[in-house]
């Protein structure tokens, strides 16, 4: 194997997902300006994103049980599926703000999604077996600058949302161009196929269960945070400066915090393969869980304190994303790895649709510093589950 066809192929990928998963989070980075040109109920903002959640476990399950990107090319399926999303973005700048139309627009987006995220991650790791951990972390680092693009777009754009859904969806076209050039590595191969029998040994296998109860832990936090945190201190901002400046203020911190977390999910990478992937599972959480907490106790403060806490966040709230799935591919049976991680990540997209939705709900009837309070849950949750799988605590796990 050619290291510089390696990292060629690599470096090409990396840039492609980024591309890719831009169009994530589009709806959320414009939505207080779309929300000035329509009225969109809470309901209906929320829908916006959790739509893009929804899509993205039926477009996930689908790949899985068709085997799609087992029969063909996984670059030509994950290039497909990131022109295609990318047209479906494009159709926001015709359709009513907030209706029916933009809703499902979101949802088809979120269904081709599929075809990029868990198809990147099957073209890294067939470039390596030792430094997969390393390999996860680029993918997963790509993906979250990526998710972050559209609040600088928005942020850089001003109070004009179309400029940023048109720019957003000619990066992610292009990264779907971009990724037929990359290469299969050496250790490409088939994955496994979704295996209903996977689904009752994911909870009773402890192992396995716990590192899925980790993951929800972690998901409960997750998108919620990286969709919501612009809407939270755009309030929290206004409280000591004008609407809009607290709003363009808000969609760079919120880009500056998802960036922020990639840029740590590359030495996670490194660290877990090397410390032990629950080590640091635990520790993100724990830093996440404390930063949303401070974040809750000083909401309406100084902009400078907020910014810095919900950087801190999002620097912690994302590295260990990857370590989760590895932990299942760990433990699980060769031939039932990738039906079981198949499961584990459609299990925790199904419930992001859940707190995405319910979030604004939440902080209109309760505050926003109740909240985000609240999001420190999933971590402690996470922790409680992980703690067993340390590696100097390996016995006997129930």
């Amino acid at each position: 194997m050619s290291v510089s066809a390696k990292a060629v192929s690599v470096s090409i990928l990396v840039v492609a997902e980024m591309a890719g998963m831009s169009l994530w989070f589009v709806s959320a980075a414009v939505l207080p300006d779309m929300a000035r040109e329509g009225a969109i109920s809470e309901t209906r903002q929320a829908l916006l994103s959790s739509g893009v959640q929804a899509g993205f476990v039926l477009g996930a399950l689908a790949i899985a049980i068709s085997g799609l990107a087992d029969r063909l090319d996984p670059r030509r399926v994950f290039a497909a599926c990131a022109l295609a999303a990318a047209l479906a973005n494009l159709a926001l700048l015709v359709l009513p703000p907030g209706g029916n139309g933009m809703i499902a627009a979101r949802v088809v987006t979120g269904a081709l999604l599929a075809g990029v995220y868990p198809v990147g991650m099957k073209i890294a790791v067939g470039w390596g077996l030792r430094d997969r951990g390393l390999l996860v972390g680029l993918l997963v680092g790509a993906l979250t600058v990526g998710k972050a693009m559209p609040y600088l777009a928005a942020y850089l754009g001003g109070t004009a949302w179309r400029p940023t859904i048109v720019l957003i969806s000619a990066f992610a076209a292009a990264g779907g161009l971009l990724v037929l050039a990359a290469g299969l590595g050496p250790h490409h191969a088939r994955a496994a196929r979704f295996d209903p029998g996977a689904i009752r040994l994911a909870w009773i296998h402890p192992r396995i269960r716990r590192a899925y109860l980790g993951y929800f832990g972690h998901m409960w936090e997750l998108f919620s945070m990286w969709a919501w945190v612009g809407a939270a201190l755009t309030v929290s901002y206004a409280v000591s400066m004008d609407t809009l400046a607290a709003e363009s203020l808000a969609k760079l911190s919120t880009f500056v915090a998802i960036a922020l977390g990639a840029l740590f999910c590359v030495p996670a990478g490194w660290y877990a393969d090397r410390v032990g992937k629950a080590e640091i599972t635990i520790i993100a959480m724990a830093v996440s869980g404390a930063a949303a907490l401070l974040t809750a106790i000083t909401f309406g403060g100084p902009p400078w304190l907020s910014f810095a806490l919900v950087a801190l966040w999002g620097i912690a709230v994302i590295p260990d994303s990857a370590q989760f799935s590895a932990i299942v591919a760990d433990n699980a049976p060769p031939e039932l790895v990738g039906s079981l991680m198949t499961f584990q990540t459609a299990l925790g997209f199904t419930l992001t649709i859940a707190t995405v939705q319910l979030t604004p709900l939440a902080a209109e009837a309760f505050g926003w510093p109740a909240v985000l309070a609240g999001l420190a849950l999933g971590p402690a949750v996470g922790i409680v589950a992980m703690l067993p799988l340390r590696r100097r605590g390996r016995g006997d796990i129930s």
